[in-house]
């Protein structure tokens, strides 16, 4: 297996259970935020899926795309999760071997595309471990493993 293909298959343990996530939550916690000012669990989701979409495109050369116009229930946070999934899948399995080792430039940082996306997947595990905080706060009980493996 490919280092690429090998990274997709660990990235995709955690997308998937961050979809997990998204069926424990109703509507009305879309909004939820543990303090003045933090985003939303909604805006968090969104956040999480156009910053490794950002990240990919980034190590292919590409510009990244605008993120997600205003999501106000969770078969639309869901939907534009998995179609941003879809998305990002396609992007990393078009990375080259090249484009892993080449040096690539994010804000004042310089990094090999591979170093970058392993960036991009801490980013995601940090932000979806921030996600099941706010799910236990507004009281869901039965959440779905912090990773899931077919």
């Amino acid at each position: 297996m490919s280092q690429i293909n090998d990274y997709i298959a660990g990235w995709l343990s955690h997308r998937n259970a961050l979809i997990a996530l998204l069926d424990t939550i109703k509507d009305d916690q879309l909004s939820f935020t543990p303090w003045e000012g933090a985003m939303s669990f909604g805006k968090l989701a969104a956040h999480i899926v156009d910053a490794t979409d950002m990240f990919a495109k980034t190590v292919r050369g590409e510009t990244p795309g605008k993120g997600a116009a205003e999501i106000s229930t969770v078969s639309e946070l869901k939907a534009y999760v998995q179609g941003k999934t879809e998305q990002t899948k396609s992007t990393l399995a078009s990375i080259t071997e090249e484009q892993l080792t080449q040096i690539v430039t994010f804000n004042t940082l310089q990094m090999p595309g591979m170093a970058l996306l392993q960036m991009a997947k801490e980013h995601e595990i940090h932000h979806k471990g921030q996600l099941f905080t706010y799910a236990r706060i507004i009281g869901v009980k039965e959440m779905p493993f912090f990773m899931s493996r077919p």
